[in-house]
């Protein structure tokens, strides 16, 4: 068996700096707690839920993670404007290690 040599490895290429990719951010681990924790959430719920996040950096971020294919957002023609949020299949498949962070954090509490 062939040692590795750090000199000759990049982190980009790792599957652990594609994960931490889709998740890196202020707000993007709590908005996916969120919407473990609580399924379907509307907009303004989860604003007041986070709290100190902006609406801009809320639909932002939301965004992203749209785009990243770990959220889903469904959107209803009715007055006012109702817009709903929940995890894709995709999403839901990060949640263990959501599981294992809450645990974790549980544990080691100081």
């Amino acid at each position: 068996m062939e040692k590795r040599c750090i000199a000759q490895e990049c982190l980009k290429d790792t599957g652990f700096s594609y994960t931490l990719s889709l998740i890196n951010g202020k707000y993007k681990m709590t908005i996916l707690y969120t919407l473990m924790e609580f399924g379907v959430v509307r907009f303004n719920e989860m604003k007041k839920y986070i709290g100190e996040i902006s609406y801009k950096t809320l639909s932002a971020t939301l965004k992203e993670l749209e785009a990243d294919k770990l959220v889903h957002r469904e959107e209803y023609p009715q007055i006012p404007p109702k817009v709903e949020y929940s995890l894709t299949e995709r999403g839901k498949s990060l949640m263990p290690i959501l599981d294992s962070m809450c645990e974790w954090g549980d544990q080691n509490r100081i």
